[in-house]
C-alpha cells in the first residue's frame, strides 16, 4: 500500500505539470470565447485566432532573432514584448474582421466563425511555410530557443522547493497570467458595472439599447479582448509548450477544445482556471497508457475523453434548465436596432 501511494505520487508530480502546460492554451481560448459569448458574439473562429496568434508572435521573434548575431544574448524586454505586442495585435485585428462582419454587417456568426478558422489555419501555415524557407531549415519547422527561454523560463527558486516547486512554481510567465486573466475576467463580469452591461447585451441586446447601453461598442470591446486574450493561447503554445518551435498543423483540435471548454465551465472563466487542466490532463492521458500494438486502438478512444465529458455536462445542465446554467439567450442572434 505504501508502494503504491509513493509511485501514485510519483506520477501526478510528474504528470500535473504536463497537464498545467497542456492546458494553459486551453484557458486563454475558453476565457476569450466566454467573455465573447458574454457578448451575445459565438465566435466558432477561436481555433483560427489562437493560429494567428501564434504565428504572428512568431513572425515577431523570427525577425528579431534574425536582427542580433547568434554570439550576442537577446535583450530580455525586447524577446518578450516583441512576439507579445504581435500576437496581441495579429488576434486583435481579427477580433476586429469578425465584429465588422457580424455586428456590421450582420453576417451569420457560425458560417463567418468558421470562415475565419479556416482563413486563421490558412494564414498561419502560408507564413509558417514563408519563414521555414527563408531560414532554410532542413526539417518543416522553426526554432526559435533564444526566445523561448524568456517565455518559459521558471521562478527561479522553484527547483529548491521540492514537489511543492515542480507542481505550482515551474511555469513560464504566461501560465500564471492566463489564471490571473480568468480570475480577473470572472470579477468583472459578476462584480463590476460594464460586466453587467455586458451580460446585459448578451442576454436581451433590444432591452440594454432601451436602457442607454451601446450594444455595438459592447460587443465590438468584448469580441476584440476575447480574441486577443485566445491569441495569447496560441503564442504560450509556441514559445513556452513547443520550446520555441513552430511546424504547420501542430495545434491540433486545442482550439476546438477551448470552445468545448466554456460549454464544460458554464459560461465562468474562473472554474475553466481548474477545467482546464483538467481537460489538459485528458488531453494527454493517452501517453501514459500502456504501449503496445494491442493498445494502439484504446489510445484512439481515450483522445475522445474530454468531448465526451463535455456533452455529458451538456446533457445534465439542460435537463435541470437552471437559467445560470444556460448560454446567454442572444447568443449567435444579430442585433436589429430597427426591430426593437
Amino acid at each position: 500500500m505504501i508502494a503504491f501511494i509513493k509511485n501514485l505520487c510519483v506520477f501526478l508530480v510528474a504528470f500535473i505539470p504536463r497537464a498545467v502546460g497542456q492546458g494553459v492554451p486551453l484557458m486563454f481560448g475558453s476565457t476569450g470565447e466566454t467573455i465573447t459569448e458574454k457578448s451575445g458574439n459565438l465566435n466558432l473562429g477561436i481555433p483560427g485566432v489562437m493560429y494567428v496568434g501564434g504565428i504572428c508572435g512568431v513572425i515577431g521573434s523570427f525577425y528579431y532573432e534574425k536582427s542580433i548575431p547568434v554570439n550576442e544574448s537577446l535583450n530580455p524586454f525586447w524577446a518578450i514584448v516583441i512576439p507579445l505586442v504581435c500576437s496581441l495585435l495579429g488576434s486583435f485585428l481579427m477580433g476586429l474582421l469578425y465584429c465588422f462582419l457580424t455586428v456590421t454587417l450582420r453576417a451569420n456568426q457560425n458560417v463567418t466563425g468558421l470562415a475565419m478558422t479556416t482563413f486563421g489555419v490558412g494564414f498561419g501555415n502560408f507564413f509558417g511555410g514563408s519563414l521555414i524557407k527563408i531560414s532554410g531549415a532542413d526539417i518543416p519547422s522553426i526554432a526559435l530557443s533564444r526566445t523561448s527561454l524568456y517565455f518559459s523560463k521558471s521562478l527561479p527558486f522553484a527547483g529548491k522547493l521540492g514537489w511543492f516547486g515542480q507542481v505550482f512554481l515551474s511555469y513560464g510567465f504566461l501560465a500564471y497570467v492566463a489564471i490571473i486573466v480568468s480570475f480577473a475576467a470572472s470579477y468583472i463580469l459578476k462584480r463590476t458595472r460594464n460586466g453587467l452591461h455586458l451580460r446585459a447585451v448578451g442576454e436581451s441586446p433590444t432591452t440594454a439599447d432601451a436602457a442607454g447601453i451601446n450594444v455595438t461598442a459592447y460587443k465590438y470591446i468584448a469580441t476584440c479582448a476575447g480574441c486577443m486574450i485566445a491569441g495569447l493561447g496560441g503564442l504560450y503554445y509556441v514559445m513556452d509548450y513547443a520550446c520555441g518551435v513552430w511546424s504547420n498543423d501542430a495545434f491540433g483540435d486545442r482550439g476546438w477544445l477551448a470552445i468545448a471548454l466554456v460549454i464544460f465551465t458554464i459560461w465562468r472563466p474562473n472554474v475553466g482556471v481548474f477545467s482546464s487542466i483538467l481537460f489538459g490532463g485528458l488531453y494527454i492521458l493517452y501517453l501514459y497508457l500502456p504501449t503496445g500494438m494491442d493498445h494502439m486502438e484504446y489510445k484512439e478512444l481515450y483522445k475522445m475523453i474530454p468531448y465526451v465529458v463535455t456533452l455529458v455536462v451538456l446533457v445534465i445542465t439542460s435537463m435541470r434548465n437552471k437559467r445560470e446554467n444556460q448560454p446567454p439567450e442572444s447568443l449567435g442572434l444579430p442585433y436589429f436596432r430597427e426591430e426593437r
